[in-house]
């Protein structure tokens, strides 16, 4: 595949992620996900600039917006490079594997895929993790018409840092590296448990969301 996913056209990508190719999966639609939670914190605090009624918060919502554009651009690069680690493992096992130098190259390459693949979607899912005080400033102080652009952004980032750690977890059960295995599956425990809290307190924040 020689075009980006991220220069696809969404109905593109969709149709792709659709077929039988291996990639795009679940790491890259999560990376997805995190860029448009991003997109949205980003929407909301620019409709809140400029506007008198929330003169007083219009420096911070600068600021959030301007955090938020960063975090975007970074997750959308995200969903090419976790589709480019799964293909790195994808070509280590097509390595030949007739002789014991050559098995002994090939698993050591799939080893290294393996975590590649893990180490990209932990990434995303760090990275993500960071939208949700940006979702929370936005939802608590930002432009009242926009709310509910604000709790999909919370929703959005709070299925990104799952499903990376999904994706994370799956290729942590076939690396032989046990430090590895420990210290990844720590990180993504961690960031679980912070995004459902971070997803909660937020939904708090609205009469929209308290019930669910």
């Amino acid at each position: 595949m020689s075009e980006k996913l991220k220069e696809m056209s969404v109905a593109a990508f969709v149709d792709l992620t659709a077929s039988d190719a291996p990639a795009p999966g679940g790491g890259s639609v999560s990376a997805l996900f995190g860029s448009l939670s991003a997109a949205l914190t980003g929407m909301v605090a620019g409709l809140t600039v400029g506007k008198k009624k929330y003169v007083e918060v219009e420096a911070e919502m600068r600021e959030v917006a301007a955090a938020a554009e960063a975090l975007k651009k970074e997750l959308v690069e995200e969903i090419d490079r976790d589709s480019d680690s799964f293909n790195e493992f994808m070509a280590a096992m097509a390595l030949p594997k007739n002789t014991d130098e050559e098995k002994a190259a090939r698993k050591a390459a799939m080893q290294n895929g393996l975590k590649s693949a893990a180490k990209v979607p932990c990434h995303v899912a760090e990275t993500a993790a960071r939208i949700f005080p940006l979702a929370k400033t936005v939802v608590e102080r930002g432009n009242t018409n926009a709310v509910t652009d604000g709790l999909v952004a919370a929703m959005a980032a709070r299925t990104a840092v799952i499903g990376a750690g999904l994706n994370v977890k799956i290729n942590l059960a076939s690396i032989e590296d046990e430090d590895f295995v420990a210290e990844y599956s720590a990180r993504v425990a961690a960031l679980e448990e912070q995004a459902i809290a971070a997803e909660r307190e937020i939904f708090a924040l609205s009469e929209l969301t308290r019930e669910i």
